[in-house]
């Protein structure tokens, strides 16, 4: 199929550069608010298409959605009830407060562009390489990705990053309903994962921090990747297919949205949880505010007042919670506290509970973990963890992204 090139043609009131679940959201939430919008989609990939990713769906995800009239997008896939966190010898499993799905972003994807479709958004392949390509009056949405060049052609810097492979093996008995997640050594966060999809395969990968500037060290090989894998998950990888590399530009203390009329989403906004690396939640939370905030923005006739409401509302959904995941991402880089996080978890389900919620939802640190946690490494420990987090949440340390 052959992408239209220049300017876009037509009249439109919301175009969205990215059909992933931030973009698709973003055309849902506008269309709930007003069904006469003029709602243009935009991506470079025809639908259905693969996505490196960890495919894990939270609860939190159907919530948002639902905001915007939309159900069912979980429908036919088994949900997990499990989660395993480890750290060599040390491990916690328990059943999850709310059910996950692991879905592939093939189909996840795809279902979500379907439901925007049906609503009235109009979908078109194209490769967007300049704003000065799309309509001067419209409201744009930068649901663009890891690479946005919508992001870069607003002068906004990325902040840390993380890089991680991902690929389909079958799943062993023994991890039939379940997610694991097993840390490793290396610069945090670290770790290896194995999702079951409840259809006979796993999402299985492995990922890590990238250095940042000045810091010693390159981007890990895919070799490197690769063994880390087998080292903390063994034999995951086996008859493993649909190998693919991803970059996640991690979320931290602030969030930056300018005014104007063009509004960032998702991984293109650098929205991915600094703990986790989820950004399906994110990327459907601030796809939806943006939605409603751009047709708002054009109820009122002013799209140059968008970039403001979307602002303002994901600070007011995310603000504290990206403060309290980017102290936690801080914390974590020492192994104690991650050895210390787990064992708390293992010993109380309501600590178990508030990091799954950290790491998954919109959850923060609380006062019942931060306790557990303390109290676990003993008083030395204990100065040390509540010194580090109240100098992370009280801003004393610099912002990062």
């Amino acid at each position: 199929m052959n992408e239209p090139s220049g300017q876009i043609e037509g009249h439109w009131d919301v175009v969205i550069v990215g059909a992933g679940p931030a973009g698709s959201s973003a055309a849902l939430a506008a269309l709930h608010a007003d069904p006469s919008l003029r709602v243009l989609l935009l991506d470079r990939a025809d639908f259905p298409r693969d996505k490196s990713c960890g495919d894990g769906i939270p609860p939190h995800v159907g919530v948002a959605l639902a905001r915007v009239g939309v159900t069912g997008v979980t429908d036919g896939w088994t949900p997990l009830t499990q989660l395993e966190l480890a750290r060599g010898e040390t491990a916690v499993a328990r059943d999850l407060a709310r059910e996950v799905h692991v879905i592939p972003r093939k189909v996840f994807d795809a279902r979500l562009v379907e439901r925007a479709v049906e609503r009235g958004a109009v979908l078109q392949r194209r490769r967007v390489h300049s704003l000065a390509e799309l309509p001067a009056g419209a409201v744009v949405v930068g649901a663009d990705g890891a690479h946005s060049f919508v992001r870069a052609e607003l002068g906004l810097p990325w902040g840390r990053r993380a890089l991680a492979i991902r690929g389909y093996a079958p799943t062993p008995d023994h991890r039939r309903g379940t997610q694991v997640i097993r840390y490793g050594d290396r610069r945090q966060p670290a770790y290896a994962w194995a999702f079951d999809r409840g259809d006979g395969l796993s999402n299985v990968g492995y990922g890590e921090l990238l250095p940042g500037p000045g810091e010693p060290g390159g981007a890990p090989s895919r070799a490197l990747l690769m063994e880390q894998l087998e080292e903390l998950l063994p034999g995951a990888a086996e008859g493993g297919t649909d190998w693919k590399g991803h970059h996640l530009p991690l979320s931290g203390w602030r969030w930056h949205q300018p005014d104007g009329r063009v509004l960032l989403v998702g991984d293109a906004a650098g929205l991915i949880n600094p703990m986790t690396g989820e950004g399906i939640y994110y990327a459907v939370a601030t796809g939806v505010e943006a939605g409603l905030a751009a047709a708002r923005a054009v109820r009122a006739h002013e799209p140059l007042g968008a970039g403001a409401l979307h602002r303002q509302a994901v600070r007011r959904l995310l603000g504290r919670h990206l403060k309290h995941t980017w102290a936690a991402s801080r914390l974590a880089e020492h192994p104690v506290i991650v050895d210390g996080g787990i064992r708390v978890a293992r010993r109380d389900p309501r600590v178990f509970d508030e990091l799954v919620e950290l790491g998954l939802g919109d959850g923060r640190i609380s006062g019942r973990l931060v306790l557990g946690l303390a109290g676990g490494l003993g008083r030395k420990g204990a100065e040390r963890v509540t010194d580090r987090l109240r100098g992370r949440l009280s801003g004393r340390v610099g912002s990062a992204g």
